[in-house]
């Protein structure tokens, strides 16, 4: 994994209930080869999850976790500085439904660029805040890595360790459910 600069607002201030979730990460690569990755399918499969759909303003996304699809609406998408989703559904974690997802990309005088992400309404109230944060500290140095170097560690790559979690704690809300 290259060094990411990869900083979290949530790890550093665990007692803060109502937080969001937020990361800061810096990119040796451009903000537009970061709003590629943030945008294409193509990008977004190589560091999060699989996925199909438009990563356009006014479409839509749904990643797959498993069997389990996340349907998120693109709210903006402005290159390269803005990407904004909402959830609008989430199989394996109901609380992100509602909640959204920003990313704000800088440029930086090397000719690298800086990325400000937040999770609005992923705060430690949230039954799969400690989850989530761990997820999300893994899937955005993944981010980096793909941009940087062309090789993320998405949702069932080999390094990936939260999708066996992920799915036993789906099966075990299932069988809740049933």
């Amino acid at each position: 994994m290259t060094d990411s600069g990869f900083t979290s607002s949530s790890a550093a201030a665990p007692s803060t209930l109502d937080a969001d979730f937020a990361a800061t990460m810096s990119f040796k690569s451009p903000a537009d080869t970061v709003f590629e990755a943030l945008t294409t399918p193509a990008g977004l499969a190589r560091w999060w999850a699989p996925v199909s759909g438009s990563g356009l303003t006014g479409g839509e996304l749904t990643f797959v976790f498993g069997d389990h699809p996340v349907l998120l609406r693109v709210d903006q998408a402005e290159r390269p500085s803005v990407v904004r989703w909402t959830v609008l559904a989430s199989a394996p974690l109901p609380d992100w439904v509602g909640t959204t997802i920003s990313f704000d990309v800088s440029p930086l005088e090397t000719g690298g660029s800086r990325l400000h992400f937040r999770h609005t309404g992923l705060t430690p109230r949230l039954e799969c805040f400690d989850m989530c944060r761990e997820g999300w500290e893994q899937y955005l140095p993944s981010l980096v890595d793909y941009v940087d170097s062309g090789q993320g560690n998405p949702f069932g790559s080999a390094g990936d360790t939260r999708a066996a979690r992920l799915q036993t704690r789906q099966a075990a809300l299932d069988v809740a459910r049933s």
